[in-house]
């Protein structure tokens, strides 16, 4: 697992990932798509201030970092979320976080001798 989390083409789909999620409109788009319910971008933008062509930039963010799928429906385009690059993050946040904690024990065992 080690490996997996350090290769630098992993950390560069993790920045990806972070990058898109880091702007407050993509998560309120992405809190919408979570429900599991494929949706338009005027269900999208509805309940906002933003312009059809504003949700289409931030969708194509997303759909960029792999967040959300795109499909066709008539001539509709409809976003749905793709689960998967979240628990690629889960798993990368633990790794994260079990090397963090033992770094952390081994500065409390330094400090306490």
């Amino acid at each position: 697992m080690r490996a997996q989390h350090n290769s630098t083409a992993r950390q560069h789909e993790y920045a990806i990932v972070f990058a898109a999620l880091g702007d407050e409109t993509r998560l309120t788009i992405v809190s919408k798509l979570v429900k599991g319910q494929a949706r338009s971008i005027s269900e999208l933008t509805e309940g906002t201030r933003l312009t059809r062509q504003a949700v289409t930039k931030h969708l194509r963010v997303l759909e960029e970092a792999g967040i959300v799928q795109n499909t066709k429906s008539g001539r509709e385009s409809m976003f749905e979320l793709d689960m998967k690059p979240f628990k690629d993050m889960e798993e990368y946040l633990e790794f994260v976080s079990t090397q963090w904690d033992k770094a952390l024990s081994k500065l409390k065992a330094f400090v306490e001798e």
